[in-house]
């Protein structure tokens, strides 16, 4: 069963996509699973990806959100330090 998940403050929307775009390293947000993509070689082309595994695709997301959850854990720390 795919899970959803579902941003508890749709204010947040807009912060979540640009520390997605920051931790790809792109200027835009929509880039940042075409760049992720590239870097682990998975071929994700913008349209139809119907040929791509589970596993491929997963790899992508698995990578973009576990790299996002890690930087927001190190900014999290980083503002407990100056408390």
């Amino acid at each position: 069963m795919a899970r959803r998940n579902k941003i508890l403050v749709p204010e947040a929307r807009m912060a979540l996509n640009d520390l997605k775009a920051q931790v790809a390293g792109t200027m835009k947000s929509e880039d940042a699973k075409y760049e992720t993509a590239k870097e682990i070689g998975v071929p994700l082309n913008k349209g139809y990806n119907g040929d791509l595994s589970t596993r491929e695709a997963g790899r992508v997301g698995g990578r973009l959100g576990g790299n996002m959850v890690r930087e927001l854990v190190r900014m999290a720390q980083e503002n407990l330090r100056k408390q």
